[in-house]
């Protein structure tokens, strides 16, 4: 079966920047939707980003602007640039992957393949 492994988490200070990536292993890369989810202390695990086989993203509103998700199929990687980012953006960041998906948001729901997580502090 397929497993994600998130690699390029940790600590900045505010206003800097992150890369995080995620390689699939195992199957072919075949999930139609690959996302970025995070969780911060003592709130619930929301989606970041997201980005189908076609290329088409979204994001969520609070990181508009800011992060870029991307992908290299043949590669079997994803990745999440983030810039300028802020103490509230501290979490850990998980990769997640589903064959569908529903429209209107990113939910957690939707994605039976996770990662384990990678922590990004920012610093104010």
């Amino acid at each position: 079966h397929v497993q994600l492994v998130e690699s390029g988490g940790g600590s900045v200070q505010a206003g800097g920047s992150l890369r995080l990536s995620c390689l699939a292993s195992g199957p072919p890369y075949t999930h139609k939707y690959m996302a970025w989810f995070r969780r911060a202390p003592g709130n619930a695990r929301e989606g970041v980003a997201i980005i189908g086989s076609s290329g088409s993203t979204g994001y969520a509103d609070s990181v508009k602007g800011r992060f870029t998700i991307s992908q290299n199929i043949a590669q079997s990687t994803l990745h999440l640039q983030m810039n300028r980012l802020q103490p509230e953006d501290t979490a850990i960041y998980y990769c997640a992957a589903a064959t569908w998906c529903r429209d209107g948001g990113i939910w957690e729901s939707d994605f039976g393949i996770w990662g384990q997580g990678s922590q990004v502090t920012v610093s104010s």
